[in-house]
């Protein structure tokens, strides 16, 4: 895991290279191991490679400073996080045989071992044991079209100096970030937001669509704009060819996406055999590491799951750590699961117990580290399950983000399976299972119904229903009038749903709403303390295979979420784990935390910054705040959106204008 850094210019003018070094040293978390860079001089073809103070001795390259007083219009800048061949032989950027290519690459391609041999029955050779060097081996064998042989999570880019332009991509569900910028002469881009914002042509001006979509839903990292107007992320799934000489005007290309349309003829058991070995396979390829690998551990299926085949993959040998967020309410707290799978699995378990003084000493850091604002507390639970791994001397992590999204785990899925019933006219079907689900822990019959006539009810009454349960698309604490002068729309983001509506909601939280922005969280967590997170339920084929199985094996006809997994999964995970029916994840006592927070909460709002952001209507935030803590209002995840976004705006410095 590592972080990349690229910038050059299309006329003579001469990169700043303290700044690009400097944008670089912005990404050391990502990757303490190894500095490199290359120097590019385009006119003269001159291209030099060389380091920095964290570059490794034995490779002896010259220092970049040497270089400060000299003309180039190009850099490559690389920070290594080395996991795979922890030799020198890793080092970036790194150069084909011929000279023609330069690649500097964040992830790993777990299916690299199979790349080199078919590389090698072609007549490659290789030189060092990286998947780095087979996968720009790929690159100049296969082109651009390597990418949808990758079994990987990836942001890359390569230089060809023959036809001069620079290929950037990034992995099939954005599991790894890269974002870019127009310059006026040139282009950029990074692995995160900071080091871009060390360029001065970049401004730090608000994106106000995307700053709405964050305040009133908790939106973002979806698609291509970021909440910062000059600066752009490459969609999942998407490339971009960038001639050097003209940067601008490119547009990201869709290389891949999730086939809804073919259904495997398979029965219940049939395809839970088949998810069974599809997991335990991406598993096996997750573990591919020349150095330890840990899990996190909530106690809920997924990780569980995750856990389980670890051992059952590498047996009693293995020295299997986990590590856990233990919730100090007793109504969120997983202990007992987490205890149980442990033993089960006889693995080494970690915890930690945060509280709300703890998250304000680290609030700092963690605004820093995430570039944008986040929807909740929660992944303060994330952060410290990351920091007690660094400390135990963990450097990869499994994790199980994505199966949520795939397998229907959250309860808003009920009201999409029941529509999908209702859609398709099977009246008896949708009451026995509104019967059944409503029953179910977190649910309830008229949450139930709501929910689905949210899901039923067409885009253009939206508004209105919204107004008439209070939950007006501009509530009195948002400034609807600064928006609308700048043209934002003030729409929910609720798209219309066909005839199988589960499978269209799965489809969009893994493409759009709550995937993009959970697999940001985990990058950032995990990152900020140098380790590599792995998802192995986030591969093509697994997403493929998922998605095209019938909804009831998704969704059971009682409302089991996850009902093929929890079958697939018999015989390994423990069945008091399978069995469990509430939904917990690392969910953190936010209510209790914030609203014992109260002074601190109040300072902020109070901020001379608070009063400088005018999309805030802060009289009205203040009434609101004050109708929570007397009981007055529900209490939801709009506060901590004021909070984070006062913090984030002071410390990264955005402009409003």
């Amino acid at each position: 895991m590592c972080g990349i850094f690229g910038i050059w210019y299309t006329d003579d003018k001469s990169v700043d290279l303290e700044v690009a070094q400097r944008a670089t040293t912005c990404l050391r978390h990502r990757g303490p191991d190894d500095e490199g860079y290359l120097l590019i001089h385009v006119p003269s073809g001159r291209r030099i490679p060389c380091g920095g103070k964290d570059t490794d001795p034995r490779l002896d390259l010259p220092d970049m400073g040497e270089f400060f007083d000299r003309p180039f219009n190009g850099v490559l800048g690389f920070r290594r996080l080395a996991i795979l061949d922890l030799s020198p032989a890793g080092h970036q950027p790194m150069v084909s045989p011929d000279g023609r290519f330069w690649i500097v690459f964040n992830g790993e391609i777990y299916n690299y071992l199979e790349l080199r041999r078919e590389l090698e029955a072609s007549g490659y050779w290789f030189y060092t044991h990286s998947d780095t060097e087979v996968l720009l081996t790929a690159y100049c064998h296969w082109g651009p079209q390597v990418l949808t042989r990758l079994i990987g999570m990836f942001a890359l880019a390569v230089l060809d100096t023959r036809e001069q332009k620079v290929f950037l991509a990034r992995d099939f569900f954005g599991i790894k970030p890269l974002y870019y910028t127009f310059l006026q002469n040139g282009f950029a881009f990074a692995s995160e937001i900071k080091a871009l914002l060390e360029l001065p042509e970049v401004d730090r001006q608000v994106n106000p669509q995307r700053l709405y979509e964050y305040l009133r839903f908790g939106l973002t990292d979806h698609g291509q704009e970021t909440l910062f107007a000059q600066i752009y992320q490459l969609p999942a799934a998407h490339y971009l060819g960038i001639p050097l000489d003209h940067p601008h005007g490119v547009k990201p290309l869709r290389y891949w996406q999730i086939d809804l349309n073919p259904r495997f003829e398979l029965s219940f058991e049939e395809a839970s055999r088949q998810l069974r070995e599809l997991f335990l396979e991406n598993v096996r390829l997750h573990l591919r590491s020349d150095v330890p690998v840990g899990a996190a551990l909530s106690g809920g299926i997924d990780s569980s799951s995750i856990v389980m085949a670890m051992r059952h993959i590498q047996g009693k040998e293995l020295e299997l750590h986990t590590f856990s967020y233990i919730a100090d309410h007793p109504a969120i707290n997983e202990e007992p699961w987490v205890d149980l799978v442990g033993k089960a699995s006889g693995a080494i378990v970690h915890k930690t117990q945060p509280g709300p003084q703890e998250l304000t000493t680290d609030l700092e850091h963690l605004i820093s580290i995430q570039d944008e604002p986040f929807g909740s507390t929660s992944i303060y639970a994330q952060y410290r399950v990351f920091r007690l791994a660094r400390e135990a001397g963990i450097k990869v992590m499994l994790d199980g983000q994505g199966a949520d999204e795939l397998l229907g785990g959250y309860r808003p899925y009920l009201a999409s399976r029941l529509a999908s019933l209702l859609r398709q006219g099977q009246w008896i079907k949708a009451g026995r299972f509104l019967s059944r689900a409503s029953k179910l822990p977190g649910s309830g019959n008229l949450d139930l119904l709501l929910n689905t006539a949210g899901v039923l009810i067409p885009a253009r009454f939206q508004s209105l229903v919204r107004r008439l349960i209070g939950k007006d698309l501009a509530p009195p604490w948002l400034n609807a009038t600064w928006l609308r002068e700048r043209g934002v729309v003030l729409r929910p983001l609720q798209p219309s749903y066909r005839q199988e509506v589960l499978r269209e909601h799965l489809y969009q939280t893994v493409t759009e709403t709550s995937l993009p922005m959970l697999l940001r969280y985990e990058d950032r967590n995990s990152m900020a303390f140098s380790i590599e997170s792995r998802v192995p339920f986030l591969t093509q084929t697994l997403a493929n295979f998922i998605l095209s199985l019938p909804e009831e094996y998704i969704i059971a006809p009682d409302g089991t979420s996850k009902s093929i997994f929890r079958r697939a999964m018999r015989g390994l995970v423990p069945d008091t784990v399978l069995d469990r029916r509430d939904k917990i994840g690392f969910a953190t006592p936010e209510q209790g935390w914030l609203t014992g927070l109260q002074s601190w909460i109040e300072k902020v709002l109070q901020s001379e910054t608070a009063s400088q952001i005018p999309v805030l209507n802060l009289q009205g935030i203040k009434m609101e705040w004050q109708a929570i803590l007397q009981g007055n209002k529900h209490f939801d995840f709009r506060v901590w959106r004021w909070i984070n976004l006062i913090r984030w705006v002071e410390q990264y410095g955005v402009n409003f204008r």
